[in-house]
């Protein structure tokens, strides 16, 4: 993420009114989330090891607080802490030495997920999505107010692949990237601990 972006977002926290940890579980919704493994499609690696969970409709506003705000909460609680708001690029591309989630926050979308060969997923306010490390992902469309929250694990460096020429680097980072600490919404008990298990 550029350095500006980092900035504006670091500042925005710095003046937002925040849920605290004991109001956020109250906007938490328990799902049973979905995986889906993708394989190399000879462009994007994709993981191995974990799958792509999608939460639907995990995460509910609340009056005070808009869904972003929510959202960002809720990732920083869990050790998803290096977060950022934006939408999702329009070109495929992948981290090969972090995972990452996107919370959505407004609006609604379709994200290729996989690769050219993967699927398109149809994502609304209050979906989360978990992309392991070496997962591709592009936005295919969206509503003009479309709005994700990203964020990242404590553990891992951002990177971001956009062709080939990373790529036999790329296989055999991806597979070394650590399981995360805590599931992004649903914390140290959450799907994500047991999904991830290998």
């Amino acid at each position: 993420m550029p350095l500006k972006d980092q900035i504006k977002n670091y500042a925005k926290k710095l003046v937002e009114d925040r849920p605290e940890p004991a109001l956020l579980r109250g906007m938490i919704r328990t799902r049973k989330p979905t995986a889906i493994m993708f394989a190399d499609d000879g462009i994007v690696p994709n993981n191995p090891r974990f799958p792509l969970l999608i939460y639907r409709s995990a995460i509910i506003g609340e009056r005070r607080f808009d869904l972003a705000t929510v959202i960002e909460a809720l990732f920083e609680v869990n050790g998803w802490r290096r977060s950022w708001r934006d939408t999702v690029y329009d070109f495929v591309h992948y981290h090969f030495q972090i995972h990452e989630v996107l919370g959505v926050a407004r609006g609604d979308a379709k994200i290729e997920c996989g690769g050219v060969k993967g699927r398109i997923i149809a994502v609304k306010a209050g979906d989360v999505v978990v992309l392991p490390a070496g997962t591709g992902h592009r936005l295919i469309e969206a509503s003009t107010n479309f709005l994700v929250v990203g964020a990242y694990p404590e553990h891992g460096t951002y990177d971001e692949c956009t062709d080939t020429r990373d790529r036999p680097d790329a296989i055999k980072r991806i597979s070394k990237v650590r399981k995360p600490v805590k599931d992004p919404v649903y914390g140290s008990s959450g799907p994500l601990n047991r999904l991830w298990h290998r």
